[in-house]
């Protein structure tokens, strides 16, 4: 039966796996942690994303890839037809790994039938199933399962093509690296010793077709992953040290001069394959191994070069965690397999029967409360996996409490604690089942941060009892929440694990949006309210009420000119562009007209002249650029450095980052305090229209009028969404304006680097250091030119240079 219905034997041992896995899933009612929620969050954005595809659009290619600029995506444009068959669950979404059980359960069939025989192929797949470090990892939305996949795939066709050695299995497996690079870039780690070992041997052996098939693998490899990491690398880069380096730091993994370090992963083992898949196994290639005809030298080397170089580049990696070496699993599976058929004799298929069987028992001992702890605890080490059956987390009535409270928008929820059940990432989640109107955020991390933080959001939910994972800042946070009198209770839960989660709300909001019957066809201010007089150089409380239709109010941007009426001070003004709404305005299947308040705050500067104050305003459609006048309330004011200050809310985010662009006149001292800025306010607008918003109205503005300090904020907006092409042109314009500031010159080099572009970027950094020659930075930028260029004898005396000098 083996060897006539091998598909059919494979079906069923993918069935098992499959009723197992959606029986867990049907009984388990928890919520998904940080991570599984924050990669269902990717998941979603795709999905949305390709729900309206425009495939020969390079600019439409280029937001899809900045759907997710630290993850690659390849897990999540899987995941899209599945969301878009079964929606967007926790159950529906952990259907791709279904999927990809089919595919591993195929692949190391396909391995050990051809390095060994079809028996060992498909005891290895039946092992594959059972292995504790795949059954609870495939249970939950995370990248490690598909990436063991696509890793064991790529192996699968490389070994193909080992045994073929023609173009097609070489083409094949080029796209099948690259699609592993797209799932998580320690793909790498495992599939880079066999490559090498097969470019060694070719050459070696002077098989000069077979390398140049290699090559042109690797070659299609880098065309597949290279429009992502183009376009995401730098990025990816910066975030890389926070997720190995400064994780392993936090976490206490061991360093690499310890012994610890490389053999933490020797150490699990049990808990990733269990005893009874280690020792018998084991005893059966010790005792009958040098017996067993199946067991090919070369082929046998060719597992142990794949085991034991992804072991030892996964061990290279600072942050350890056991699910960061399953992709060794399932090629693992197939020695396992090895191991079981050595052993011979009477008792041969009694030991391998019963292997398999109690590891079947074990498998179901750890995903269902079926009793055997000490057995299973003997013979599995590590925690159970039993499915949440316990009283529902609140998330759901959370998000539909923010949606009736405040319809319409777009909703940031301070989340105060986190906790694998209370965090930002699932209240994301649940969030985005309905088109991300709410969109949880931890804030309160930083004690210098703690006021503007609390000052910039309507929504923040608190909790009794344990915190979870929180900076010490977090207590300051919600001591100012919970007894701030602009925040009042909304509503409280009790959790499942006893204590009570509090959700506040800020009364009155920031942001009000209501219907109304009355008819516009252009949006109208109706109101003004702000202080009659008023110091500069602070911010001033102002609230704007506008009424208009649901379009015309979405897709619209104010320019509001607070203007000198003394016609001899004509040009002491200034201005407060937004969004109207702030841009968080979302009417889901809602039609008609709205009126819209806004509670925010303006910022008249310090060098401007005293006297009286007109406002004039400027409707621009983001969508069409559109203009025309808004007629105001007569209304006049006073700036006066004598006048008493009044409280401001925080200034809208538009504002801030227009305010902080100037330093980058500075260099390196002006981008520190703005990166922390942008740091944070990000955090306020999830989707960070706020760039949208302040590209668009300095457009408009620049068009017109040449202003330094606008052209600054003009350019950092372009960087910030990483628009290339419009970033170099305002930093050119910076240039224009200020051919002077060597640092204009940097940028542009930089945008140019980035842009993988390094003969103009050289030209740029030149004119940079022959301004000021005595700024380290600018020779790092010569030497990334250099660099990217091939020139490395110049690169390296760069670089050289700063270590000397001690940079």
């Amino acid at each position: 039966m083996i060897k006539q219905y091998p598909r059919v034997i494979l079906a069923l041992i993918w069935l098992l796996g499959a009723i197992v896995d959606r029986l867990w899933l049907s009984l388990d009612s928890t919520v998904p942690a940080w991570d599984q929620s924050e990669y269902l969050n990717g998941a979603i954005r795709y999905y949305q994303a390709l729900q309206s595809p425009l495939w020969f659009s390079l600019d439409w290619w280029r937001e899809l890839w900045l759907l997710s600029p630290k993850v690659p995506p390849f897990t999540y444009l899987m995941a899209t037809p599945v969301l878009n068959i079964w929606g967007t669950s926790v159950e529906a979404a952990t259907i791709l790994m279904l999927f990809c059980s089919a595919i591993l359960i195929y692949c190391v069939y396909i391995l050990g039938k051809l390095l060994f025989s079809p028996g060992v192929g498909l005891l290895g797949a039946i092992i594959c199933l059972l292995l504790p470090g795949l059954y609870i990892y495939r249970l939950e939305f995370l990248l490690d399962y598909p990436l063991t996949m696509i890793v064991t795939l790529s192996f699968t066709v490389l070994t193909v093509w080992r045994e073929k050695q023609t173009y097609l299995w070489m083409i094949i497996w080029g796209v099948s690296f690259g699609l592993a690079m797209l799932t998580k870039q320690p793909a790498l780690f495992f599939l880079l010793i066999p490559y090498l070992w097969l470019v060694g041997s070719s050459i070696k052996q002077r098989k000069w077709s077979a390398l140049l098939q290699l090559l042109l693998g690797w070659g299609i490899g880098m065309a597949v992953l290279f429009p992502w990491y183009r376009t995401n690398w730098l990025l990816m880069l910066t975030s890389g040290k926070r997720a190995t380096i400064d994780s392993a730091i936090a976490e206490g993994d061991p360093p690499l001069n310890t012994l610890a370090a490389w053999t933490f992963y020797l150490e699990i083992s049990p808990y990733l394959l269990s005893w009874v898949l280690i020792v018998v196994p084991l005893l059966g290639l010790i005792i009958y191994g040098w017996r067993n005809r199946t067991l090919k030298k070369n082929n046998l080397v060719w597992l142990l070069v794949f085991l034991v170089g992804g072991y030892l580049l996964s061990s290279v990696n600072l942050n350890k965690d056991a699910r960061y070496i399953l992709p060794l699993l399932p090629v693992l599976s197939i020695l396992l397999a090895v191991g079981l058929l050595s052993w011979k004799g009477r008792w041969g298929y009694q030991v391998r029967v019963a292997t398999i069987s109690v590891s079947i028992v074990l498998m179901l001992a750890h995903l269902f409360p079926l009793g055997l702890s000490p057995l299973r605890h003997a013979l599995t080490p590590g925690r159970d996996n039993f499915p949440y059956q316990g009283a529902q987390w609140p998330h759901n009535e959370v998000i539909a409490t923010i949606n009736q409270t405040s319809p319409y928008l777009h909703s940031t929820l301070g989340v105060l604690p986190s906790t694998p059940e209370i965090n930002q990432h699932n209240f994301s989640f649940y969030g985005a089942q309905l088109e991300f109107p709410v969109s949880g955020r931890q804030v309160g991390v930083r004690k210098a941060e703690v006021v503007s933080d609390a000052n910039s959001l309507d929504w923040f939910v608190t909790k009794t009892k344990g915190q979870g994972s929180v900076p010490p800042a977090q207590g300051m946070i919600v001591e100012l929440v919970e007894n701030e009198p602009n925040f009042s209770l909304e509503k409280a839960w009790q959790l499942p694990d006893q204590s009570i989660l509090h959700l506040y709300h800020r009364e009155p909001p920031s942001l009000r949006v209501t219907p109304t019957t009355t008819t516009a066809e252009i949006v109208t201010l109706d109101a003004v309210s702000i202080p009659e007089s008023f110091p500069p150089g602070i911010p001033i409380p102002v609230t704007y009420e506008w009424s208009g239709s649901d379009q015309q109010l979405k897709q619209g941007i104010v320019l509001l000119t607070w203007v000198n009426i003394d016609p001899n001070q004509g040009d002491s003004f200034w201005i407060h562009d937004h969004g109207l709404g702030m841009g968080r305005l979302n009417w889901g299947n809602s039609s008609g007209d709205f009126t819209v308040i806004e509670r925010t705050a303006t910022f008249p500067p310090a060098e401007l002249i005293p006297g009286d104050y007109r406002l004039e305003a400027i409707y621009l459609n983001r969508d069409t650029n559109q203009t025309y006048s808004i007629s105001v309330p007569d209304i006049i004011v006073t700036v006066d450095p004598n006048a008493q200050s009044t409280i401001a809310p925080e200034l809208d985010l538009p504002t801030q980052l227009r305010l902080a662009a100037p330093d980058l006149a500075k260099g390196i001292d002006g981008l520190e305090p703005i990166f922390a800025l942008t740091a944070r306010i990000n955090q306020y607008d999830p989707r960070l229209d706020y760039l949208s918003q302040l590209e668009k109205s300095l457009e408009y503005r620049l068009s017109t009028t040449d202003s330094l300090d606008w052209t600054y904020a003009l350019a950092l907006a372009n960087v910030l969404q990483q628009d290339v092409t419009q970033a170099r042109l305002a930093v050119q314009r910076l240039i224009k304006l200020d051919p002077d500031n060597p640092y204009h010159h940097a940028y542009l080099a930089f945008i140019y680097l980035y842009d993988w572009n390094p003969t103009p970027a050289a030209v740029a950094i030149n004119q940079a250091i022959a301004l000021n020659p005595d700024v380290p930075e600018f020779t790092i930028l010569r030497g990334l030119t250099y660099l990217f260029r091939g020139r490395f004898f110049l690169a390296w005396q760069d670089l050289k240079s700063l270590v000397s000098n001690g940079e």
